[in-house]
């Protein structure tokens, strides 16, 4: 993971690129699993515990991907067996407005 992931950036000009946000933030599971840390740090299996209909491999997936994106920390402690637990990264936390109000939308519209 690159440094470069954690800088933001102070753009001239605000484009309107909701697919940028989206490549980001990846499928529809990522969603829920940004939803859970924003709580806590969690681990594997707490997140599988939390969000019962996504399979192990879409889980890996989900984290995989937003952790190439610089939205999440993957942190291994050596333990046996291993102890992997999962954080917000600053990038993941700024996504906590938009998610606030995606709910806030569901509330009042579904």
């Amino acid at each position: 993971m690159t440094l470069s992931n954690y800088v933001p950036k102070e753009p001239a000009v605000i484009e309107c690129n909701i697919e940028k946000t989206l490549d980001v933030i990846g499928g529809k599971w990522a969603f829920l699993v940004l939803r859970e840390l924003f709580c806590e740090k969690r681990r594997f299996g707490e997140l599988q515990r939390l969000i019962p209909d996504v399979s192990p491999r879409a889980l890996t997936s989900t984290l995989r991907h937003l952790e190439t994106q610089g939205v999440l920390e993957r942190h291994v402690f050596p333990t046996v067996p291993v102890t992997v637990e999962y954080s917000l990264t600053p990038k993941g936390m700024d996504l906590h407005c938009i998610l606030h109000e995606m709910k806030l939308w569901a509330a009042k519209w579904t």
